[in-house]
């Protein structure tokens, strides 16, 4: 098994399936931004964190431009990175509250960090086209995860990637299709269960849309039900 996570990991760094992403990867790591200059860029797709046996699996939308770009771990190097780690290491998910790059002691506790799109996209959005293209990078993700009991998605687009996983591996019956909102929890018998949060990205945190609080009572809701 932990062959092919680590098979799964190299697959996923080494991805080219989606040109413009990897143009804008490389792009951002030789340019770089000026607090970084002395930084050697990842400058690629960003593979998982976490260990495949964990039983929450958390799904974000992509690597930030000079945070997981550059750094090359997922949420690491960014202020949604320092507010992520922070609420997970309250709930104990987490073994330290900072990230900075991928030598800093960081673990994570039953859980493993992925993403809808594994590059970090212009703008911050990937294509519908993109999504799809690394969509199969997740189905394996959840695939190599035997002790799986729950998936936590950081966004509207992640909340509907992970549906779509959902309908793929015949988990559930999403009809009606349950709608994202901060907190939703949706479970279903003999599936995994999804819980849909807000992204810790500055926009929400900034304005408190998103607080701490609020983040660490989602955390603590997937902790129950594992």
């Amino acid at each position: 098994m932990a062959d092919r996570w680590d098979l799964l990991q190299k697959n996923i760094v080494r991805c080219d399936r989606c040109p413009r992403l990897r143009d804008h990867c490389a792009r951002v790591a030789a340019e770089k931004r000026a607090a970084y200059r002395d930084w050697d860029y990842w400058g690629g797709p960003v593979s998982n964190f976490g260990d495949p046996d964990a039983r929450l699996l958390i799904v974000g939308l992509a690597p930030g431009a000079h945070g997981a770009n550059r750094t090359g771990r997922m949420f690491t190097g960014d202020r949604s990175g320092d507010f992520l780690y922070d609420a997970l290491h309250q709930v104990g998910f987490a073994n330290q509250a900072t990230c900075i790059d991928r030598e800093d002691g960081l673990t994570l506790n039953d859980v493993v960090i992925t993403a809808a799109a594994h590059c970090a996209p212009p703008g911050n959005k990937p294509t519908r086209e993109e999504l799809q293209a690394c969509f199969g990078h997740l189905v394996e993700t959840v695939r190599q995860m035997p002790r799986l009991r729950g998936l936590l998605a950081l966004g509207g687009i992640a909340f509907n990637v992970c549906l779509k996983l959902f309908e793929a591996e015949g988990w559930a019956e999403l009809r009606p299709k349950p709608k994202f909102a901060h907190g939703t929890i949706y479970e279903w018998k003999n599936s995994p269960f999804l819980i849909g949060s807000y992204h810790p990205s500055q926009q929400n945190t900034f304005t408190g849309r998103l607080t701490m609080p609020m983040l660490v009572k989602v955390f603590q809701q997937a902790r129950i039900r594992l």
